[in-house]
C-alpha cells in the first residue's frame, strides 16, 4: 500500500470508531463513507501500480536488442587468434 492509501485508510477506521464513540445514527453515515474512501484510494494505488508495470513492459520491449549488422574490418578485428 502506498502512504496515501494508508492515510485514507486510516482516516476512514477513525471515523467509523469515532462514530461508535459518540454513538447515534453517526454509524449509519460513517461506516459507507469509510468503505467508499477505502474503495476510492484502494483504485487509484491499483490504477498507479498497473501503469508502472506497464511502463516497466514499454521499457523491456525497447531494450530488446537488434541484429547488429557487422562490416567486414568489424568481423576481422572481433575474430581472436
Amino acid at each position: 500500500m502506498s502512504a496515501l492509501t494508508t492515510v485514507v485508510a486510516a482516516f476512514a477506521l477513525a471515523l467509523v470508531a469515532m462514530s461508535f464513540a459518540f454513538a447515534g445514527g453517526a454509524v449509519i453515515v460513517a461506516i459507507p463513507v469509510a468503505v467508499i474512501a477505502i474503495a476510492t484510494a484502494a483504485t487509484i494505488d491499483y490504477a498507479k501500480r498497473r501503469k508502472q508495470a506497464g511502463s516497466l513492459h514499454d521499457q523491456r520491449e525497447r531494450a530488446r536488442t537488434q541484429k547488429v549488422d557487422f562490416t567486414e574490418r568489424d568481423e576481422q578485428t572481433l575474430v581472436s587468434e
